[in-house]
C-alpha cells in the first residue's frame, strides 16, 4: 500500500500546516516547528532502550523491541491521540527525525485505523535544513532596513505595525535589555532560528519587492543569539534613527517596564506577584552592575527599594527616579556609542512619526 509522501517544505511552512512530530520529547525540546505538536511514538525512555538495542544487536532487533514496548493499550492510546489531532486539523502532516521508520510506522498505524496522513519526506531534518538554507541565502542576496534610536523610542512597536517588519525580540521572547526578561521561558536556540526564517519567508512571499525592516539589536537577545551571518548582514544594512526627547522616552519606559510589567507579573504569579515583581526589578538592575559600578548600583538599588515600598501610595510614580538614572547612566551612553559607530550607514533621521512615514513609503 502506497502512503502519501510530501516534500513541498516551503508551502507547508507558509501555510502554517499543522504537524504531528512523533519524535521523543527530548528531541522535540531541542528544536521544533511553530505549527507542530509533540505526539511521540516512543517516550524518552523507550527511545533510549531501542537505541541501545540497535547499537548492540542491530536494526531488526531494535524494531522488534520497539513493537514490544509500544503495543496493546499503549499503542491504542497513541494512535487515538494522533487521530484526535488529525480530526481537529484535517490538513495535518506528520514527521519524525529523518522521515524514517518512526514516521513510516505512525503513518501505517493511522492507515490501518482508516486515516491517510501525509508523511514529510526527510522529516524534521529536511524541514530544518530548508529553513537554515533559506535564511543563509536570503542574507547573502538581500539587505535590511534597521530601525535604531535610544531606548524608549518605541522601536519594537514600529516593527510590529509594519507589514514588512520582522520582530526579532518577539521570536526570542525577550525585549533585549536587562529588564526585558520574559515571565516564561525563551524558546530553544533552534526554535528561535526557525521562527526568524518562517517569519522572513512569509514577509518575502507577501511583499516580494519590499525591504524587510528590523530593530537594531545586539547579537544576543537574552539567552538567544542571532545567527552570525544574519547579524553580519544587519551591521552592513541601512539605518534609520528615531529622535525623541528624554521625558517622552522615560514615560514610555516607565509604562512598559514598571506599570505593564507589574500587571503582567500579578496575572502570571498570582498570590506571589508582588514579591516576584520586586525580585524582577532588583535582579534586572544587578545584571548591569559591572558596567554601573558598585557605588552607582548601590544608589540605584536604594532608589528602587524606596519606590517598591511606596508604589501603592504614589501610584508607582517614584519608579521614574531610578529609571531616569539608569537610562542616563547606562542605556543612553551605550546607545550613543553604538550609533556613533554606525553613523555612515544612517539614511534617515527624525521624529518617531517621520521615521514611520519614511518606512511606509518603502
Amino acid at each position: 500500500m502506497s502512503l502519501p509522501l510530501i516534500n513541498n517544505y516551503k508551502q507547508l511552512l507558509l501555510d502554517y500546516t499543522p504537524m504531528i512530530d512523533v519524535r521523543a520529547p527530548v528531541e522535540f525540546a531541542t528544536g521544533a516547528l511553530p505549527a507542530s505538536i509533540n505526539l511521540p511514538l516512543m517516550t524518552d525512555d523507550e527511545r533510549h532502550q531501542v537505541g541501545l538495542r540497535y547499537k548492540n544487536n542491530g536494526q531488526d532487533s531494535a524494531i522488534a523491541m520497539g513493537h514490544q514496548l509500544v503495543h496493546g493499550e499503549i499503542k491504542q492510546q497513541r494512535v487515538q491521540a494522533w487521530q484526535d489531532f488529525i480530526q481537529a486539523n484535517p490538513s495535518a502532516v506528520l514527521y519524525c527525525a529523518r522521515g524514517g521508520l518512526r514516521s513510516q510506522l505512525t503513518q501505517q498505524w493511522l492507515a490501518e485505523a482508516g486515516i491517510d496522513c501525509p508523511r514529510v519526506e526527510g522529516g524534521y531534518k529536511s524541514l530544518r535544513g530548508f529553513l537554515y538554507q533559506y535564511l543563509m541565502d536570503y542574507c547573502t542576496d538581500n539587505m535590511f532596513t534597521i530601525v535604531s534610536g535610544m531606548t524608549g523610542t518605541g522601536k519594537t512597536e514600529i516593527i510590529q505595525a509594519l507589514p514588512t517588519g520582522l520582530d526579532l525580540e518577539g521570536a526570542a521572547n525577550h525585549k533585549g535589555s536587562s529588564f526585558g526578561r520574559p515571565l516564561d521561558e525563551q524558546p530553544a536556540q533552534i526554535d528561535f532560528e526557525n521562527r526568524i526564517a518562517i517569519d522572513l519567508l512569509k514577509i518575502q512571499d507577501q511583499h516580494p519587492q519590499s525591504m524587510v525592516v528590523l530593530e537594531d539589536e545586539s547579537r544576543n537577545i537574552g539567552a538567544r543569539h542571532i545567527p552570525h551571518y544574519f547579524s553580519d548582514r544587519m551591521a552592513q544594512s541601512q539605518f534609520v534613527v528615531i529622535d525623541m526627547d528624554f521625558e517622552e522616552r522615560l514615560e514610555r519606559l516607565w509604562q512598559e517596564y514598571v506599570v505593564e510589567r507589574y500587571l503582567k507579573t500579578l496575572a502570571f504569579f498570582g498570590a506571589t506577584g508582588e514579591q516576584e515583581f520586586a525580585r524582577y526589578l532588583r535582579e534586572s538592575l544587578l545584571r548591569v552592575q559591572k558596567r554601573l559600578g558598585g557605588q552607582r548600583t548601590k544608589e540605584l538599588l536604594a532608589s528602587m527599594d524606596n519606590a517598591i515600598a511606596i508604589q501603592h501610595r504614589d501610584n508607582f510614580a517614584s519608579h521614574r527616579h531610578w529609571l531616569a538614572l539608569i537610562t542616563q547612566d547606562y542605556y543612553d551612553p551605550m546607545y550613543s556609542y553604538q550609533l556613533e559607530k554606525k553613523k555612515e550607514l544612517v539614511v534617515f533621521r527624525g521624529s518617531r512619526e517621520a521615521v514611520v512615514e519614511w518606512l511606509e513609503r518603502g
